[in-house]
C-alpha cells in the first residue's frame, strides 16, 4: 500500500488504512479522487461503510487528529483516569504501559512517576503507600483531552532543545512559529547507563544531541533545523562551521562524524530557557537505550580481524599447554612405562606416530592443534560454512586433536547461519485423513484458477469422491457461503469441512456460517498444500479435464467433465461416485449400447499379442511433430510383433505392434454407406488351367430330389428357430443367396470361420445345409468345394448344378459386414 500510494501529498497509508487531509476541500477532492483512481488500477476495493468524507477530525492510530493538531483520544484518556489503583507489579507494568502510549504528550511524565517507576525495580519489594498513591493520582491527571502537540509542517522551522542530566538525557521538537512561540511536536527522554553515567559532563550534553537527532530522524534528515543546547563548550565540538580540533576522544569523534551527515546550526541558550528539556533530562524515562553511534559502525579500524595462525603460534601455545607439553616432552625423551592418565591414552596409543618438528607436535603429517587455538582453527576451517562431512575432510588433511570429530559436529550444529539456510529436513510419511464414516460427511474444498479466465470452487466428498466445480466470479467469503449453501440443500449437510488457510475460509463471516450449521472446520497446515490433498488433487484433474476438452461453452465443458468423473470408478473405492453417494448409477449414452438379449462377449485371454495381416487398415503412430496417428496401411511382417505399414502419404514405415491399432471406415452423417457388390465382390477372372466341367454326373439322394419338388422347398430352409424370427424367409434368402457361391468358387471353403454367414443358410449343426447351398448355386455352375470323401486325396471336388452335395459343408470364413443386396447374375459362369 505504500508503494502504490508514494508520491501522493497528504496521504498517510498504515497497512489497509489510508488518511487524506487537504488544506481545502477542492485539494481533498482531487487527492481523494487520485487514490480511489491508483486503487482502482490496482484491482483494489474499499468498502463505503467503512470510509468518512469530508471531517473536520478522525481517529487514527489512537490518536484524535484536526487541524490543531494531534490529541489523545476521549475514550483512552478516561480509560486512564477511570484505571483503579494496581494491585501487583504486573498491573502497575499494565498501567504505566497505557500511559506510555501517550509519552509524546507528557513532558515531565518521569518526574512524577518516578516513585511508580522505583516499584518495578526487580530488587524493591511491592509496597503500596501514600508516596505511590500520590504519584498514580498525578500521573493520571497529566493527560487530558486539551493535550495537543501541533502537526508537523515541512515549511516551518525546526528546533530540536536537547539537554543531558547526571542520570537522564531529554530531547524537544518543535516548530517555530509565526509569532515566535515554539509549538512542540514530540518530546523524548530516557535514563542513562550505568556505563553512560561515568561520561564526563560534555559527552553526556553531546550525547543528548547524538540521541534527540537520532529518535527524529525521519523529521531532521535533508532539512535544516536548529540545535539549542545549555551547554557551551560543545559550540567549539559540534558546530559545522568550525573545524573539528585535531586531539579529540575517540567517542567524540564518531560523534563529530555521525553528526556531519545533518544540516544544522547549532545555538546556546541559558538553561532557564530550555526549561522543558531540562525537566526531561532531569526526570527521565525508565528506558535506557544504547549509544546512538556505536563505535564498529564508524570506526572500523577498531574492528580488524585477528591474524591467520602460524606455525609459530601453535609451537609457543603447545609449549603452554598443560597437556601437551608433556606429550611434546615424552616425544623427545621416550615414553614412560606406568600407569597414564585419561587424557593421554589418545596420544599414548598414537605414540609411535607421534613427532616434533620446530617445536610442534605433529601426528603422521597433521599438526596437533592446543586447546587455547582449537576455536580459531574450528573458525578458519569453517569459514565456507561447509558441512559437516566437508569439513571433517578438510580438518583431516591438516590437524587432529582428541575429540576433532565431535567438536565439528557441535561447531556445524550451533552454527546460527547454517542452521537459517538448511534445506528441509526428509519429509514425513504420508499420515491419511481417517475414513469418512458416511457420505457428505468430510468435504474437501479450495478454489482453482484463475484457468483459462475462469475461477471455480472445488468440493470433494472424502466417501464418494464425489466432484462439485462451481464457476465464481470472486473468490471471497459471501461466494464460498452461497455456493455451499447450494449444494447443501442438494445432498444435506456436511459434518466436517476441510480447506487452506485462505481468508475466505478463515474469516469470521464464514465460521459464523459453519457454525450455524453445526458443522466442525478443520484447516491445513500454513504454506503445506497435501494436507488438503483431496481438494488439491482435484483442482488438478479438473484442470487437466478442462484443457482437453476443447469444445462447447463453459457450461457444456463443465457438464461434460462432471459427468464422466461421477459415473466413472474411482481407483481407491472401485466403484463409481455417483453409487457410493447417491446408490445408483447413473445413464450415459453408453448404456444405450448393452441389449438386453446379447450374449456378454467373452474378455480377451490376457497375454494374447494383436496380430495383422498385410492389407489390413491401421492406425500408426507418428513422431514427425504432427498427429500423433496418421493412417496406414499393412505391408510386410518383419518381426515377431513388429510390422512394416506404408502410410497415406507413400512414407513406409516400421512400427512396433504397441504402435499399431485397427482402423475401421470413417463413419457419415447421413445413412450408412454400405459396399455395394461391384465394389467389393467384384472376382477377378480366374487365370487357373484347370478347367471345372460343365457336366458331371448327376448324384440323386433325397435331399436333392426334395429340393427339384416346388412344393417342398418352403420345407428345406431354415426355419423359425434361428434367432432372428422377425425376418421372413423371402428377405433372408433375397439378402444372402448369392454370397455362397462366391465364396465357395473363390478358394477351398475350409478357409473361412465358421458361424460368421447368417443363420438362415445354416443348419442346427452351425453347418451349411446342402440342399439349401444347391439351390443358391443353380444360376453359378460349376463351383469347388471341399470333399473330405473324395478318394483321389484332393481337397477339390467338383459340383454339378442340381446335385446334391456329398455331405455338410464347413465355412471358415465371411467377410464382415455382410451386405443386404445381391450381385448381379454373372454373364460368364465358371
Amino acid at each position: 500500500m505504500e508503494g502504490l500510494l508514494r508520491g501522493i501529498p497528504g496521504v498517510i497509508p498504515y497497512f489497509d488504512d489510508v488518511l487524506i487531509a487537504g488544506e481545502s476541500e477542492s485539494a481533498l477532492a482531487e487527492r481523494l479522487r487520485c487514490v480511489l483512481r491508483k486503487l482502482q488500477d490496482a484491482g483494489l476495493k474499499v468498502k463505503r461503510e467503512k470510509c468518512q468524507f469530508a471531517v473536520e477530525s478522525v481517529e487514527f492510530l489512537g490518536f484524535l487528529i484536526d487541524a490543531a493538531g494531534i490529541h489523545p483520544t476521549p475514550a483512552k484518556v478516561r480509560a486512564i483516569k477511570s484505571a483503579p489503583p494496581p494491585g501487583s507489579k504486573k498491573e502497575l507494568q499494565s498501567f504505566l504501559g497505557l500511559l506510555n502510549f501517550y509519552h509524546a504528550f507528557l513532558p515531565h511524565k518521569a518526574s512524577i512517576a518516578e516513585p511508580l517507576h522505583r516499584l518495578l525495580d526487580s530488587s524493591a519489594p511491592w509496597g503500596w503507600g501514600r508516596r505511590e498513591a500520590a504519584a498514580f493520582e498525578a500521573v493520571k491527571k497529566l493527560l487530558s483531552s486539551e493535550s495537543v502537540l501541533t502537526h508537523f509542517d515541512e515549511k516551518k522551522p525546526i528546533v530540536l532543545a536537547c539537554d543531558a542530566s547526571p542520570y537522564g538525557i531529554g530531547a524537544v521538537l518543535s516548530h517555530r512559529m509565526h509569532t515566535g512561540h515554539e509549538a512542540p511536536i514530540a518530546y523524548f527522554s530516557r535514563t542513562l547507563s550505568a556505563a553512560e553515567r561515568n561520561y564526563a559532563q560534555i559527552d553526556k550534553e553531546a550525547l543528548a544531541i547524538v540521541a534527540g537527532v537520532k529518535k527524529f530522524h525521519d523529521y531532521l534528515y535533508g532539512r535544516k533545523f536548529l540545535i539549542a543546547t545549555d551547554h557551551k563548550p560543545l559550540l567549539g565540538l559540534l558546530s559545522p562551521d568550525k573545524q573539528t580540533p585535531q586531539i579529540l576522544s575517540p567517542r567524540m569523534l564518531r560523534w563529530t562524524v555521525f553528526m556531519s551527515a545533518y544540516s544544522y546550526d547549532l545555538q546556546h541558550r541559558p538553561g532557564k530557557a530550555m526549561g522543558h528539556a531540562d525537566a526531561l533530562s532531569r526526570l527521565p524515562l525508565a528506558d535506557q537505550g544504547t549509544d546512538p553511534s556505536p563505535a564498529h559502525h564508524i570506526m572500523l579500524l577498531e574492528d580488524l580481524p585477528s591474524p591467520p595462525l602460524r606455525a609459530s603460534d601453535v609451537a609457543s601455545h603447545t609449549a603452554k599447554d598443560r597437556t601437551l607439553s608433556r606429550v611434546l616432552n615424552w616425544a623427545w625423551r621416550g615414553w614412560p612405562s606406568g600407569q597414564l592418565a585419561e587424557e593421554f591414552r589418545p596420544f599414548l596409543i598414537r605414540q609411535h606416530e607421534l613427532s616434533v618438528h620446530k617445536g610442534c607436535l605433529l601426528w603422521g603429517n597433521r599438526v596437533v592443534i592446543p586447546s587455547k587455538l582449537r576455536q580459531q582453527v574450528l573458525e578458519a576451517l569453517h569459514s565456507g560454512h561447509p558441512g559437516i562431512v566437508r569439513m571433517k575432510a578438510m580438518a583431516r588433511s591438516y590437524v587432529w586433536w582428541p575429540g576433532m570429530d565431535r567438536a565439528i559436529e557441535e561447531w556445524v550444529r550451533t552454527c546460527q547461519p547454517c542452521q537459517e539456510t538448511r534445506p528441509a529436513p526428509a519429509q514425513a510419511p504420508v499420515h491419511p485423513w481417517e475414513s469418512a464414516r458416511a457420505p457428505w460427511s468430510r468435504l474437501h474444498i479450495d478454489f482453482a484458477g484463475p484457468f483459462q479466465g475462469q475461477t471455480f470452487l472445488i468440493v470433494v466428498d472424502s466417501y464418494s469422491k464425489w466432484l462439485e466445480v462451481v464457476p465464481v466470479s470472486t473468490m471471497t467469503t459471501a461466494v464460498v457461503i452461497r455456493a455451499l449453501r447450494q449444494l447443501f440443500a442438494t445432498h444435506g449437510l456436511a459434518d466436517t469441512v476441510v480447506s487452506d488457510n485462505g481468508t475466505q475460509f478463515t474469516s469470521a463471516e464464514f465460521r459464523q456460517f459453519l457454525a450455524n450449521n453445526g458443522i466442525r472446520q478443520v484447516t491445513s497446515a500454513p504454506f503445506h498444500p497435501s494436507t488438503n490433498g483431496q481438494a488439491e488433487r482435484m483442482v488438478r484433474t479438473t484442470k487437466d479435464s478442462l484443457r482437453r476438452i476443447s469444445q462447447g461453452d463453459w457450461q457444456s465443458r463443465l457438464a461434460a467433465f462432471l459427468l464422466q468423473q461421477h459415473v466413472t470408478p474411482h481407483s481407491t473405492t472401485g466403484r463409481s461416485p455417483a453409487e457410493l453417494l447417491m446408490n445408483r448409477k447413473l445413464t450415459v449414452t453408453l448404456d444405450r449400447l448393452h441389449p438386453d438379449l446379447a450374449d456378454e462377449e467373452r474378455p480377451m485371454p490376457e497375454g494374447e499379442v494383436r496380430t495383422f495381416q498385410p492389407g489390413d487398415l491401421v492406425y500408426a503412430r507418428d513422431y514427425s511433430g504432427r498427429l500423433p496417428w496418421v493412417p496406414a496401411t499393412m505391408d510386410t511382417t518383419t518381426g515377431p510383433v513388429s510390422y512394416a505399414v506404408v502410410a497415406a502419404d507413400g512414407r513406409k514405415l516400421r512400427r512396433h505392434v504397441d504402435q499399431l491399432r485397427p482402423r475401421w471406415p470413417t463413419r457419415t452423417t447421413g445413412a450408412e454407406s454400405l459396399p455395394t457388390p461391384s465394389e467389393q465382390d467384384t472376382i477377378p477372372p480366374e487365370t487357373d488351367s484347370e478347367a471345372i466341367p460343365q457336366q458331371a454326373p448327376t448324384v440323386s439322394s433325397p435331399a436333392a430330389e426334395a429340393s427339384t419338388n416346388p412344393e417342398n422347398q418352403a420345407e428345406l430352409r431354415p426355419g423359425p428357430g434361428s434367432r432372428k424370427e422377425s425376418r421372413s424367409n423371402a428377405t433372408r434368402h433375397k439378402s444372402h443367396e448369392w454370397l455362397l457361391p462366391k465364396l465357395l468358387r473363390t478358394q477351398p471353403i475350409q478357409q473361412h470361420v465358421p458361424q460368421v454367414l447368417q443363420p438362415d443358410v445354416l443348419a442346427p449343426t452351425g453347418q451349411v445345409d446342402p440342399v439349401w447351398a444347391i439351390q443358391c448355386l443353380q444360376a453359378e455352375g460349376n463351383v469347388r468345394v471341399h470333399n473330405e470323401a473324395a478318394s483321389s486325396g484332393s481337397d477339390v471336388a467338383t459340383h454339378v448344378p442340381g446335385q446334391a452335395l456329398p455331405g455338410p459343408i464347413d465355412l471358415l470364413q465371411v467377410p464382415s459386414p455382410l451386405p443386404d443386396t445381391p450381385p448381379r447374375a454373372s454373364k460368364h459362369p465358371r
